[in-house]
């Protein structure tokens, strides 16, 4: 009886530490990242679902390969909707995503680029950063430009793209990215400028498919919320 005991005991600690370093592991904490107020109105919001691909262009050198983009009906069945979009009950045309073909005319240090025609800002101060991915299970690697208040371009990676199905993949904003300065009256936040795969030299070769689906953020409104209705705007 006294072995029976040790050995759930044994095993109650062992699940505790298993299910501590997976939570360890897991996405960024919005509420965590950045944190430099007592306050914050933090929301998840969607920067883009991919709904329609004339939106969306891709770049890459031309003797490298070929590169379609096109639209298909579908998403991930495991994404959950905006709480906020739920609970208000606002009617969102979400049953789109965007797919893109790479068919390879030779082997090297390649690259593919995929942005919006023109760029999409996200208001308030961003934390996180998420989208859905269909990576096939190759070694590229998934990162988003972006650029700062400023507009100067920073790149976030992702992470790589060796799974199959879906996957939500989320990266932290780094707080040393400059997303408001009160000197200055333009908008705050950043803005969205494209998704960057480089591709693996070993896996440059035949073709590629890759899809994507619902860019979300949560980002802190706090500052853009409680702002006077009566307020001048210096936007001139």
């Amino acid at each position: 009886m006294k072995r029976l005991f040790v050995a759930i005991l044994v095993f109650s600690i062992a699940a505790s530490l298993v299910t501590a370093q997976n939570k360890a592991a897991g996405e960024p904490d919005p509420t965590k990242v950045g944190v430099d107020s007592a306050q914050q109105l933090l929301k998840e919001v969607s920067v883009t679902r991919f709904e329609d691909a004339a939106f969306f262009y891709p770049v890459m050198a031309a003797d490298v390969g070929m590169v379609t983009l096109r639209q298909f009906a579908g998403g991930p069945a495991d994404k959950q909707p905006i709480k906020d979009e739920t609970d208000l009950k606002i009617a969102v045309h979400d049953a789109n995503v965007i797919g893109v073909k790479v068919e390879f005319l030779r082997r090297g240090q390649h690259e593919l680029i995929v942005s919006p025609v023109k760029p999409i800002q996200i208001e308030g101060i961003a934390k996180t950063l998420s989208l859905w991915v269909v990576g096939r299970n190759y070694n590229h690697v998934l990162k988003v430009i972006i650029s700062d208040y400023f507009g100067q371009k920073k790149e976030l990676t992702l992470g790589k793209l060796n799974f199959t199905g879906w996957k939500k993949m989320t990266v932290a904003i780094p707080p040393g990215i400059l997303q408001d300065e009160y000197h200055y009256s333009g908008k705050s936040g950043i803005q969205f400028r494209g998704l960057k795969i480089e591709f693996d030299m070993m896996e440059t070769f035949g073709g590629y498919y890759v899809y994507f689906d619902d860019l979300r953020v949560w980002t802190d409104l706090f500052a853009e919320v409680s702002r006077d209705v009566d307020s001048m705007s210096d936007d001139w």
